[in-house]
């Protein structure tokens, strides 16, 4: 299996319709705290858009959903991979990925039988406060001889000028979040991902 190395997280299905357009082909739907009736709609919402333009919907957590929408791919962390019934993941035929921090984690995520790991954070980040040093370069080189050839995802403070150094530590795709949400031009940014990252497509 390969992943698109441009893999964009999202809060809304309004940045998918905004962003997928541009020509976005890997997209997340990471929602928090909302009822259940805004999620089955942002999910519906971004399960269309995404097929009408070609793109790979990944939605964060809520596998239920995901499964009851006709989604594809499930990406969990390991509090929810924990909870999760993952035989009715598998027996819907959802992909699923999994976030890992350290070794303990990556452990328990390959036991999972995913269809990628994510690694994180691998520079300092402002999304969120993670109890968890940033992994660095040299991390992703380890993780990627450890779960090959499992698909690898590098997240966490990444920006345009930082990606040739992820690729080439072993990284498939690289995860971004705030470089495009809070740009002041996120139009533009998206397209300098999307330009960035086409020589590892």
């Amino acid at each position: 299996m390969k992943l698109d190395p441009f893999y964009l997280i999202v809060d809304s299905a309004a940045w998918i319709e905004r962003l997928v357009p541009l020509g976005v082909r890997l997209v997340q739907l990471r929602i928090k705290d909302r009822d259940e009736v805004t999620l089955r709609t942002d999910i519906r919402r971004a399960n269309g858009v995404c097929a009408v333009h070609g793109c790979q919907l990944i939605v964060n957590d809520y596998w239920r959903l995901a499964i009851e929408e006709g989604c594809d791919y499930v990406h969990l962390g390991q509090e929810d991979l924990a909870a999760a019934d993952l035989l009715a993941i598998k027996y819907a035929g959802l992909k699923l990925g999994l976030s890992t921090h350290d070794h303990a984690e990556l452990e328990t995520a390959l036991a999972a039988e995913p269809d990628y790991v994510a690694l994180g954070p691998i520079y300092p980040t402002s999304l969120k406060k993670m109890k968890w040093a940033p992994q660095g370069l040299e991390r992703i080189s380890k993780w990627k001889h450890r779960v090959a050839p499992i698909p690898l995802v590098a997240i966490g403070g990444l920006n345009p000028d930082r990606l040739d150094s992820v690729f080439e530590a072993g990284a498939d795709s690289a995860a971004v979040v705030t470089d495009i949400t809070l740009n002041d031009d996120p139009e533009t940014r998206t397209r300098e991902w999307i330009e960035r990252t086409e020589k590892w497509r």
